[in-house]
């Protein structure tokens, strides 16, 4: 095999917490994290020398092709693992909007360690995947997997949970920049007076009750954000009044995600926003649960 291509899929947080700043400088999470039908592509061609070649289309002129890109970072960390990995060709197709609270590059680097095991046969299981992952950053190891996950820790302790019942998802990312480090660090100096009901989602989850899973949505970092960028509730205010069930701000934000029980109500709410001047991008997704090619 000397070419291989992979989908790398988005994720939104159901439901996040965050618990305390760790001695390592990383925070304690809990959080529940789905996969979204929302897809980087990504191919990979054998190189016959050691070097990294990334090229990337559909992405903001301000996203890297060297060492600061994550995919170049997790290629560069699988190679110094194992001296049979050689150098690579990859062609990036952002579909995912970057700095978005979803996870693009974090999963678009864990398709770059799976192409890697693949296309140079390392044969490495989970756990060693895992470590390499974990080192590139706290969403990767779940990237790897993907579906219905609770994930601990730094995001490397990871349950995997029952598939979502039937639901439909419109996401909004508001055009703004949202700095995940200056949102944790605000996080560090607000005393903490409300945290989601991670177990009520599990149980929500496990019961397949949609209703359940859109009450319990909740995401600690909302009062961080939020109030730093009101566009945000705007934007959430927005899907509210197209009809979602429940709508929740994923990660550090700035992407706010709606849910909806048919398809029918999920494209009136996108065409409806769509008309919307200054809304930001807009997308479609249904939840994934099995994220292998």
């Amino acid at each position: 095999m000397e070419q291989i291509t992979k989908k790398a899929y988005a994720k939104i947080n159901l439901t996040l917490d965050v618990r305390h700043k760790r001695e390592d400088g990383y925070h304690e999470l809990r959080t529940v994290m789905q996969t979204v039908s929302l897809y980087d592509e990504l191919t990979f061609q054998k190189r016959e020398d050691q070097e990294i070649v990334l090229t990337i289309r559909g992405a903001s002129p301000d996203v890297p092709c060297d060492r600061k890109n994550l995919v170049y970072r997790a290629v560069s960390a699988v190679m110094e693992r194992f001296e049979t990995c050689g150098g690579m060709d990859i062609l990036l197709k952002k579909r995912i909007p970057s700095a978005a609270g979803m996870a693009g590059g974090s999963a678009d680097a864990a398709a770059a360690i799976l192409a890697c095991n693949d296309l140079y046969e390392l044969h490495m299981d989970e756990r060693t995947m895992c470590e390499i992952a974990v080192g590139i950053g706290a969403d990767v190891p779940y990237c790897l997997f993907g579906g219905t996950v609770l994930c601990e820790g730094i995001g490397e302790i990871m349950t995997p949970l029952t598939d979502l019942p039937e639901m439909y998802f419109v996401m909004v990312k508001p055009d703004i920049a949202v700095s995940t480090a200056e949102v944790y660090e605000a996080l560090d100096r607000e005393a903490a007076s409300w945290h989601p009901d991670v177990g009520g989602m599990i149980r929500a989850v496990k019961r397949k009750d949609a209703r359940a899973v859109a009450e319990y949505l909740g995401n600690r970092l909302e009062s961080v954000t939020i109030p730093r960028h009101p566009v945000i509730e705007d934007r959430k205010q927005a899907l509210y009044g197209c009809g979602a069930e429940g709508v929740l701000m994923s990660g550090s934000g700035p992407t706010v995600f709606g849910i909806f029980f048919d398809r029918e109500q999920q494209s009136l709410a996108y065409e409806a926003l769509r008309g919307m001047e200054g809304i930001g991008q807009i997308y479609m997704a249904e939840p994934v649960a099995d994220i292998r090619d």
